[in-house]
C-alpha cells in the first residue's frame, strides 16, 4: 500500500549527555547527525552540566535522548548528578509525554549496559515520558553476520557502544556502533514527529477518513 505523504513537522530533540573520556561524546555526535537527517528536526546538544543550568530549554524540547558511559554498572556519576538534578521538574511533570530514548558505551562488550539503559527508561517512566527503543535486530549473531553490522553488540533498549580501553576517541568506538547511535537519532526524530503530528487538530480529519490499514502504513517523512 502506498506510503502518505506529510509535510515535516518541526521539532526539538535533546542530545543530553555525559562523556568522562570522549568516547561518549562520539556516540552522542552520531546521534545528533541521526536526527538531523529528518527534515524539520533541530537539535539541541548539552552536556550533563550545562543541562543543569538550562533545565527551561529542556523543557520546551520535544523528545529527549539521554547518554552516558557505564561505569562500574550505572551510569557515570556525573549524570546521576544531573538527574538527582531535575527533582523539581519532576515535581511539575514538566517533561511529561515527552519522546525519550537512550544510549551508552563502556570498554567491555557487555559491561552491564543494559543496567544503564534501563536506568535511563525508569528514570524517563518517572518523568512520564514515553520511550523508544532502538527498533533493530540483533547483528553479528549468526554464521553470516559481522562487526560490522548494525546493532553489533545486541541491545534493543537503547544505543550500545563498545570502546577498546586502549584505544583514545580518535578511533572507538567502531563505525558500526556509531551507525547503530545514528540509527536511534533518526528513529526518535520519526517517531516524535508522527507523536507530535498525532497532536495536531488538522490530523484528526486525516486519520478519521483512512481505514485501519492505512493508519497502519508506514508514514514518510
Amino acid at each position: 500500500m502506498q506510503a502518505i505523504q506529510m509535510s515535516a513537522i518541526p521539532i526539538t530533540v535533546a542530545v543530553l549527555f555525559h562523556s568522562g573520556f570522549g568516547h561518549t561524546a562520539r556516540q552522542a555526535e552520531a546521534v545528533r547527525r541521526g536526527i538531523e537527517r529528518v527534515a524539520g528536526a533541530s537539535v539541541l546538544y548539552l552536556t550533563s552540566a550545562e543541562a543543569q543550568g538550562r533545565l527551561d530549554d529542556l523543557e520546551l524540547a520535544d523528545a529527549i535522548i539521554f547518554g552516558a558511559p557505564t561505569y562500574m554498572g550505572s551510569a557515570s556519576g556525573p549524570f546521576k548528578t544531573f538527574m538527582d538534578s531535575t527533582s523539581k521538574a519532576y515535581a511539575r511533570g514538566a517533561w511529561k509525554d515527552k519522546i525519550a530514548a537512550g544510549f551508552t558505551n563502556s570498554a567491555s562488550r557487555s559491561g552491564d549496559k543494559l543496567a544503564t539503559l534501563t536506568q535511563f527508561a525508569i528514570f524517563a517512566a518517572q518523568h512520564c515520558m514515553h520511550w523508544v527503543n532502538l527498533g533493530l535486530p540483533a547483528g553479528n549473531n549468526s554464521t553470516h553476520g559481522s562487526e560490522q553490522d548494525l546493532n553489533r553488540l545486541g541491545f534493543w533498549l537503547g544505543a550500545a557502544s563498545q570502546s577498546n580501553a586502549d584505544q583514545g576517541p580518535d578511533v572507538a568506538p567502531p563505525e558500526a556502533d556509531l551507525l547503530t547511535a545514528e540509527h536511534l537519532g533518526e528513529r526518535v526524530s520519526i517517531v516524535t514527529q508522527q507523536f507530535v503530528r498525532g497532536r495536531l487538530p488538522a490530523a484528526e480529519g486525516l486519520w478519521s477518513g483512512m481505514s485501519r490499514e492505512a493508519r497502519h502504513d508506514r508514514v514518510r517523512l
